[in-house]
């Protein structure tokens, strides 16, 4: 597993490994999102938003409701363990 030092500065280099593993290049943008305890998750946002363009569009879904929208979500972050961070 790699590491990385934090700086005096409060910065740090993200490991060649990592940096390959999800594409990050120089003058990428990234995303800390603080979790339960300690733990933090880092998020490239090295894409193109047009790329999203039409990802959900499935013309043989059903329309949700709100409801079973708010509970697909709900159901996703506890598997991701997100539930009940605020």
């Amino acid at each position: 597993m790699p590491y990385a030092t934090l700086t005096s500065k409060g910065q740090i280099t993200i490991p060649k490994e990592i940096r390959d593993r999800v594409g990050l290049e120089a003058g990428d943008k990234v995303l800390f999102t603080a979790l339960a305890g300690s733990r933090i998750v880092l998020m490239p946002r090295n894409g193109d938003i047009r790329a999203l363009s039409g990802m959900l569009y499935d013309p043989d879904r059903k329309p949700m409701t709100i409801e079973e929208m708010n509970d697909a979500i709900a159901d996703a972050a506890a598997e991701s363990g997100m539930a009940g961070l605020e």
